[in-house]
């Protein structure tokens, strides 16, 4: 591919397309030309979608001769995690469990984004059934990471952030229910947004536990984000210009979020704090103990709603199965029906508490992981590693979803990094103006 056009964010690729400057035929071939000829790309894409995606950049370039284009994205390839389902295409999940697995109708979100012009480019590997943040899959493939070739790029949405982080596609679309998308976008200097749970509509996607699963964009910019999210749903996207954190109010997250941090994390979140102080954000420090015992409440309500969601297929045969996502599944067979729903009820109570108590910020900040990513070959041969990495490198994004927040991860000064800005929930448009403020402050 291009390498002028290997580097140009999603946005960009498409106001070429709009100027008459990038043929979208042309720039399909020339990604699956890339992908074809990527060493790394076999870990990326479980499996391209060169048909659908040459019908679709012919119909794009018929739309932007006419003038009928759909919107900025019209035209532009993105990548989709292998639990979306496609059309007569295989939908894996990034497990043997589901090999051959081949839905009759594309999911709802991937219906509503290819009406507004968006060209499926392939599906990514993805963590086994999307039950690991760190990104490793032995049953399928682990992808690369962008900064470390030792070490796993964060999951679940694995090959979503490194098929962008390796200019495989300009941008992705993942899901994220305890930082599936936060993390990998952070650990590959990507942007990420975590949508509210319930805004976007799951039809059509392989669930994990459906009470938490969201589905977000990954990508280069914020901008992409907020026109992908607009895409995902059918709608006009925010409006970014004059965006500025002057004035605003941010929060410190001290409850959790600092606990047990690394030194190379710790410094690109403080690094990022005093950007964003000297772009003119009032930032102040903020403690909620109650974030503990929601975090506490998320390996009953997240493990025991998988397990009842997945328990006939797994059992039926286990053997297929990575060991260690096996166990984490059965894991949630041990709590009562009695103890989810007083678990649901409390973390209702919780979730209001939160809401008061950040109720006069515009957000709340957090180092997107508290780790870098973790050594691959040690995550396969040493058992502690494997279970401390796996829940430290999503316990901040967990709490995003515990508390039912929207979220955003933007790169910091340091590689592998990020800083999050959470919002209360359905405020993904706000999020996403104070996010392109910060972004250009964070450059």
């Amino acid at each position: 591919m291009s390498g002028t056009w290997a580097h140009m964010t999603a946005a960009e690729l498409g106001r070429e397309i709009g100027a008459g400057r990038i043929h979208p035929v042309e720039l399909v071939e020339a990604m699956l030309d890339a992908i074809d000829t990527h060493p790394l790309a076999p870990r990326i894409y479980a499996r391209t979608t060169p048909d659908r995606a040459r019908a679709e950049a012919m119909a794009a370039a018929g739309r932007a001769k006419t003038g009928l284009r759909r919107g900025v994205l019209d035209g532009v390839p993105i990548s989709w995690k292998d639990l979306f389902d496609t059309a007569g295409i295989a939908t894996e999940a990034g497990s043997a469990l589901l090999k051959g697995r081949t839905p009759s109708r594309d999911a709802a979100v991937l219906e509503t984004a290819t009406h507004a012009g968006l060209v499926c480019i392939g599906k990514t590997h993805m963590s086994e059934l999307a039950f690991s943040g760190l990104g490793l899959n032995p049953v399928t493939a682990t992808p690369p990471c962008l900064n470390d070739d030792r070490a796993v790029p964060g999951g679940s949405s694995s090959g979503a952030a490194a098929s962008v982080a390796f200019g495989l596609a300009p941008a992705a679309i993942g899901s994220d229910s305890g930082g599936s998308v936060r993390v990998p976008a952070a650990w590959n200097d990507l942007v990420g947004l975590k949508t509210t749970a319930g805004s976007l509509p799951l039809t059509g996607t392989v669930p994990l536990f459906e009470s938490f699963d969201t589905i977000g964009p990954l990508a280069h910019s914020v901008e992409d984000c907020n026109l992908l999210l607009a895409a995902l749903h059918g709608r006009t996207p925010a409006d970014l210009t004059g965006s500025s954190l002057s004035g605003l109010r941010l929060a410190i997250l001290e409850s959790v979020a600092l606990d047990a941090l690394r030194d190379r994390p710790s410094k690109g979140f403080e690094d990022a704090i005093q950007r964003l102080a000297r772009a003119g954000a009032d930032i102040h420090r903020v403690a909620v103990p109650e974030v503990a015992e929601a975090m506490a409440l998320s390996a009953m309500l997240c493990t025991a709603e998988a397990y009842g969601t997945w328990r006939e297929t797994i059992e039926a045969a286990p053997e297929k199965m990575f060991p260690r996502i096996l166990e984490r599944f059965r894991s949630g067979a041990q709590y009562t029906a009695m103890d989810y729903v007083a678990g649901w009820r409390r973390l209702h109570q919780l979730r209001a508490i939160w809401a008061e108590r950040t109720a006069g910020f515009d957000a709340v900040l957090l180092p997107t992981s508290p780790i870098l990513p973790p050594d691959a070959n040690q995550l396969m041969t040493d058992s502690a590693y494997y279970v401390s990495e796996n829940l430290l490198a999503m316990r901040n994004t967990r709490i995003g979803n515990m508390l039912g927040l929207c979220a955003l991860t933007l790169p910091t000064s340091q590689p592998s990094c990020g800083i999050s800005f959470m919002a209360a929930p359905g405020q993904e448009n706000r999020l996403l103006r104070l996010g392109s403020a910060a972004e250009r402050a964070l450059r």
